[in-house]
Order: C-alpha cells, then structure tokens, then sequence
C-alpha cells in the first residue's frame, strides 16, 4: 500500500486557510439551500427539541447548587449540552445559518439568492421556535420531569425577565456573532470540535446574551408557567433576540468574513 508523503502529512496538519473556510461554509450553505421544505422543516424540529436540552440542563444544575457569586458559572455549563446534540448532529439551526446560508447570497447577490436565503430562515426559525414550545409544553404538562427540576428550568428562564426589549436586542448581536464564528471555525476544529463548541456557547450563557432559540425555550417556559404573555415572550423576548442574532451573525460576521476572501476571488475569477 501506497505510503503518504511527507509533504501530504503536512498538507494534513494545515489548518484551512480564509478562501478555504469560505468555501466550505459556502457550500455547506448551498446544500442547506437547495434542501426541500419538508427536510429543512423535520431537521429544525428536531432542532428546536434537541436544543432545550440547555435548558433542561441549567434547570437540573441550579436544583444542586445553592445561592451563590459563583452559582452563575457552575450552571452555565449545562448551556453548550444543547448545542453539542444540535450542530454536531447537523440539524437545522437558524442562529448556524445566519452565516451558512449568507455567504452564497453574498458570493451572488440577486434577487433569486435573497428569496432562498429568506425561505431557509423563515421555515427554519418557524420549526424551530415549534419545537421550542412543544417541548417546553410537555415538560411543563407531562410528567416527563420532578417538579423540582421544573422549578429550577423556571428559576433559569426567570433571568429574561430582567431584559427589556432593547437590552434583548443588543444581547443578540454578539451572540449572533459567536454562533456564526462557531459554524465558521468547525471545519478547521476537527477532534478538537466540541471543546469548541463548548467554550463559544458557555461564554454566550454566562455572559447572559441573548439567543433566540434557547431564549424562545426560556421565554415559552415561562409563559406555561403563567409568569408571562404570549405578546411579552413573541414581543419582548423572542423576536428581539431573533432580529440582534441575524444583525451578529448575517450582518457582522458573515460580511467580515466575506470581506476578507472577496478581492481573492475576484481575482481569481477574472484569471479564470
């Protein structure tokens, strides 16, 4: 059998370069893109339901722990639990394709490539928060879990009430940020991907910023515990964190990204 040269062992042990993370972000995209609606809507719904698991663990960690300055830290690492499930099984998250679906409409922005990229946010945002709430239902109607962990995933959901709509907004700009620069940083993570994907997703639980799925899950926790509205968890909650996300992810960091690699492209387009 044929042995690898010493120079593919090393090709091996390169880290991707930008214009090659581009491109792999890129068509990951594009994949995600030409999905039919139905494959997109089931992956987000197993999204929306895998994702509470953050929750539901914050829940079961603040039962152990008791008041504290540190209380914050140790619970928190029950945030990344829902992510981990939910990128490294590739289902459909909105907050990943902020950036994932942006790239192709910032590689060729028409208006046919704005309406695909609209379509895959809306039917995964909308599956998303539907798996949200159907979990959270259950949780909170069925005897799927001991009172005292649903007391402790109330308690965990109780600190969205200390944000207003504004403070929801701006909290979901660098969380946008983060999650998209975790779907940027995966393909180069390799064995190293979910230490990844938990250090990028405590930092966004402890430092308390707003993200729109997990926060739909806080939001419509509380709301079957009749501590808040529909109109405040849609209105005061969800949709704020849903507009700060796309501003971090879509805007901020999928146009930087895209910035660094467009000049090279086009260079290398007009050698083509």
């Amino acid at each position: 059998m044929e042995q690898p040269s010493d120079d593919d062992a090393i090709e091996e042990l390169k880290a991707a370069d930008a214009g090659e993370l581009h491109r792999a972000v890129r068509e990951e995209g594009e994949a995600e893109l030409d999905r039919p609606a139905a494959s997109l809507l089931w992956s987000a719904l197993a999204a929306g339901f895998a994702i509470t698991a953050s929750l539901v663990a914050q829940g079961a960690l603040h039962t152990m722990t008791v008041e504290a300055p540190w209380r914050k830290l140790i619970v928190g690492l029950g945030y990344p639990v829902g992510f981990m499930v939910v990128v490294l099984g590739r289902m459909q998250f909105f907050t990943e394709s902020t950036i994932t679906a942006m790239l192709p409409l910032a590689t060729r922005p028409t208006l046919s490539a704005l309406m695909r990229t609209l379509r895959l946010w809306g039917l995964v945002l909308l599956a998303n928060l539907v798996g949200t709430a159907l979990i959270t239902l259950a949780l909170a109607n069925l005897p799927l879990a001991d009172p005292p962990l649903r007391d402790g995933m109330v308690a965990v959901s109780a600190v969205i009430l200390k944000h207003d709509v504004a403070a929801t907004f701006w909290g979901g700009i660098p969380a946008g940020f983060l999650i998209a620069s975790l779907a940027w940083t995966l393909p180069n993570a390799r064995e190293q991907s979910v230490l990844i994907i938990f250090v990028v997703t405590y930092v966004v639980g402890i430092a308390g910023f707003s993200h729109s799925i997990v926060g739909s899950a806080e939001a419509f926790t509380l709301m079957w515990a009749g501590r808040i509205d529909v109109m405040a968890a849609f209105g005061g909650s969800i949709l704020p964190a849903v507009a700060g996300n796309l501003i971090g992810g879509a805007g901020l960091f999928a146009m930087l990204a895209h910035g660094q690699v467009r000049s090279e492209m086009t260079a290398h387009t007009r050698e083509g």
